[in-house]
């Protein structure tokens, strides 16, 4: 094996060293597929070392851990070699999740704020100040999550606004990194979410990574495209090869066959050029579209994502103005090497798949790029095989599950559902039980234009008052944060924080609410491979915590308490009502009896109706108690057993492709059942370097923090290895402002600034005029500086394209 990549490997798995949590190593555990509902305490206490199964708390590989417990504690953390997504690996951070539940500072009591000082109150406090606060103005009201939100957490929430409050105003964290994803995926199959799996990368010969960093953001799921025979993989090279396209040098690019410098926006260029040689030299997959594709564009007024048809003759003439002399300026891409990707993908014997993330979503032509790099697939005839795959990658564990398929966005409802659609919202509250009419048929904010609004006094036409954040940090993750998420705002504001640790969001709350996390509470995510998976609580969370699912119930239990209508169905029950199997109701809203029954099956059960309404059947919930996860669609067969989808549209794979056709894309825009292919014109970025800000800035994660560090920041261990926010200069770049690794400087935009040290040839490196910075440091806000222009379709914005310039402290300069 290549030395770079052991080495990688050894990093990425920290091996047995790491696996024991509190300084205790165990042996591999045996194999455990199930835990007993809820684990009381007595059953961790009396039988020594117990191992249960659980996905990984972080990024949206999902992972599978197996948990050790004992005397109601976690104290290992192990691989699973029977887990298909890992094959017994984890990374850095996944060898500590167990860590993260036992930093000094957890959140134990609710506290409110007076004045300054936050004061002890008791939970019945804190849900009486809540729902009198929502009944006062429950159109003022907004709820914010995340796609770290269970399966069940985000139905609750999106049960209690949509068909409880009849309030759209609710969006997810997840608009921030995935929506652009989903917009391409709706643009381009009618339907959101990969046609294939992570079994691709085992199968592709050429992996190419576009403008994202998997070695640190996903590092199991990289090591299997460059270490095959670690994941057992027979039959195939060693390791794919694999192509960075990117625009700065990471440890994906020296773990790479080949790394290709993209200018900032350069992606839109390429997939462009690509496609008109592609055309231009008579060498796309002339068959295959024929048979499964047609052609689209933007309507010159008002555009969708519906967008108006054109044929093949008008799409190859749109094509012609990117030649590869104009895409190499646009994208910075030599001539040859355009050339080289289009003979690749020219070659129907290789076998491609495309990965990103960030790059393609934080992108203020997010939907564009997605779509192009679908219709360069698409084009080509790269689809629908195993290795032969576009497939969009997730930072949060169930930012598929929970977000996109529960539909916690402020347009969506559960199933694929619309707010807007008149035949939608009848569903969805026939499903519920709902008087006709509960749901309201306007979309809520999105998640910029929901914090701008709270950050607006009512008196300026800021109408939302009262905000709701759970599992998720915006004070520190939004963009542009002096705008939309000032330290101080108007006295007719109420913010609400639900965490499990001190965050910038708490510090600026109005009330903070202890949350249970992971293990301390029965849970399911679904991963970026449609692969859904469920987990048992299996300790208790500290002092006062609770669970966020219970949070959002007794809340509505509470209204229900005060008279408001819309916590009834149409029968008069309450809406969150759980039975028994005597029928009798379980007053779950009492956390005393919230374990008394199984609430996340309850809810599951419930919402797995939606789930068929647009071919993402769910399994019974019975199912993933003794699996590993399960990739939607699961149909059950005659024999009753239950089978999973690997590929999406494909004959003899995907269960709904009927009759003779080879691929059906069911759920086509346009009732024919084929793909679109999108032109998009390039568009320049929304604010580009100049001579008062000389430098382009992206910002982006490192391997051992995750997102904002408010958990991997309490694991030592993780901490240790990288404590603080740094920026990335060029060593040319250095030498000209007269820079030192480890000097503080100010980086500095339009918006804000922030202090941090340089680190010139660390672990990435960036070309000549430009910077990066990670976001994990709550000391050092890099979103101070970054701009909020986003994709006009998904509303995501851009964190990786602004305009900063570098400079030393001023006297008297502070920075918080």
């Amino acid at each position: 094996m290549d030395p770079k990549r052991r080495a990688f490997l050894k990093t990425a798995a920290m091996a047995a060293a790491t696996s024991a949590v509190n300084s205790r190593t165990q042996a591999q555990p045996p194999l455990a597929t199930t835990a007993t509902a809820a684990l009381p305490p007595s059953a961790a206490d009396g039988g020594g070392l117990q191992w249960h199964k659980a996905p990984c708390r972080f990024c949206g590989v999902g992972c599978h851990v197996q948990v050790g417990v004992d005397e109601g504690r976690v104290v290992a953390v192990a691989g699973d070699r029977h887990a298909d997504v890992s094959k017994g690996l984890l990374c850095v951070k996944g060898y500590h999740v167990g860590s993260i539940l036992y930093g000094s500072d957890r959140l134990t009591q609710p506290l409110l704020r007076q004045g300054d000082e936050f004061v002890e109150i008791s939970w019945q406090q804190a849900i009486d100040v809540i729902a009198e606060r929502i009944a006062r103005a429950p159109d003022r009201f907004a709820f914010y999550g995340s796609g770290q939100w269970t399966i069940a957490e985000g139905y609750a929430a999106q049960k209690f606004m949509k068909g409880g409050l009849g309030n759209n105003h609710i969006d997810p964290n997840a608009r921030l990194c995935m929506a652009s994803a989903v917009t391409g995926y709706l643009a381009t199959y009618g339907v959101d979410e990969p046609a294939g799996t992570f079994d691709d990368i085992d199968a592709c010969d050429v992996l190419i990574t576009w403008g994202n960093n998997p070695a640190e953001s996903h590092p199991v799921l990289f090591s299997r495209a460059i270490d095959r025979p670690a994941h057992g993989v027979k039959g195939r090279a060693q390791a794919a090869r694999v192509i960075d396209l990117g625009t700065r040098r990471t440890r994906t690019s020296e773990l790479a066959s080949e790394f290709i410098l993209l200018k900032p926006h350069g992606d839109v260029a390429l997939a462009l050029g690509i496609m008109h040689l592609l055309i231009s030299e008579s060498r796309y997959d002339r068959t295959f579209v024929e048979q499964f594709c047609n052609f689209r564009a933007l309507q010159t007024e008002q555009p969708t994502l519906q967008g108006e048809p054109i044929s093949f003759a008008e799409f190859s003439r749109r094509l012609q103005a990117y030649t590869p002399d104009r895409v190499a300026e646009l994208s910075g891409v030599p001539v040859e090497k355009l050339r080289e990707l289009a003979d690749l993908f020219a070659d129907r014997s290789v076998r491609i798949t495309s990965v990103w993330c960030m790059g393609m979503n934080q992108h203020t032509q997010g939907t564009a790029v997605n779509s192009l790099v679908h219709g360069l697939h698409l084009l080509s005839g790269h689809f629908g095989r195993p290795g032969d795959a576009p497939t969009s990658l997730t930072g949060q564990p169930s930012a598929c599950g929970t977000v996109r398929e529960v539909g916690t966005l402020a347009h969506a409802l559960p199933g694929g559902r619309l707010v807007a659609n008149e035949e939608h919202r009848a569903q969805c509250e026939e499903l519920w039980n709902l008087p006709q009419g509960r749901i309201n048929p306007k979309p809520g904010y999105d998640t910029l234009r929901m914090f701008a609004q709270f950050a607006t006094p009512s008196s300026e036409g800021g109408d939302i008052d009262t905000l709701f954040v759970q599992v998720t940090n915006p004070a520190q993750s939004l963009p542009n944060i002096n705008r939309l998420m000032p330290t101080e705002r108007p006295m007719d504001k109420f913010l609400i924080v639900a965490d499990v640790y001190p965050t910038a969001t708490t510090q600026i709350a109005d009330l903070v609410l202890p949350a249970s996390m992971w293990v301390e509470k029965n849970g399911m995510f679904g991963n970026s491979e449609r692969r859904t998976q469920q987990w048992f609580k299996m300790i208790d969370p500290p002092g006062d915590a609770r669970d966020d699912c219970w949070m959002t119930i007794a809340i509505a239990h509470r209204l229900f308490e005060l008279g408001y209508e819309g916590m009834r169905d149409r029968n008069g029950e309450f809406i969150f009502a759980v039975k028994d199997g005597d029928g009798q109701t379980v007053p779950v809203w009492e956390w005393e009896h919230y374990y008394d029954t199984n609430v996340d099956k309850a809810l599951f059960e419930e919402y797995r109706r939606f789930s068929l309404l647009k071919h993402k059947n769910l399994a019974p919930y019975e199912e993933y108690v003794s699996a590993r996860g399960l990739r939607w669609p699961v149909v059950q067969d005659p024999d009753g057993s239950w089978r999973e989808t690997k590929l999406r549209f494909v004959a003899g794979e995907d269960p709904f492709v009927k009759g003779d056709k080879r691929l059906d894309f069911y759920h086509s825009t346009t009732q024919d059942g084929r793909a679109q292919i999108w032109f998009h014109d390039y568009e320049a970025p929304a604010e580009m370097p100049d001579e008062e800000y000389p430098l382009w800035l992206s910002t982006g994660r490192v391997l051992e923090q995750w997102h904002t560090g408010s958990m991997t920041n309490r694991v030592p261990q993780l901490h240790t290895a990288m404590p603080i926010g740094y920026v990335e200069v060029n060593p040319s770049d250095a030498e000209a402002l007269n820079l030192r690794s480890g000097e503080l400087v100010v980086v500095e935009s339009r918006r804000g600034a922030v202090e941090l040290p340089v680190w010139i040839q660390g672990r990435g490196t960036p070309p000549p005029g430009s910077v990066f910075a990670p976001f994990f440091d709550q000391s050092r806000l890099i979103n101070r500086v970054t701009i909020d222009a986003r994709d006009p379709f998904s509303k995501q914005p851009d964190y990786k394209k602004c305009a900063v310039r570098i400079r030393r402290r001023r006297d008297g300069e502070t920075f918080e």
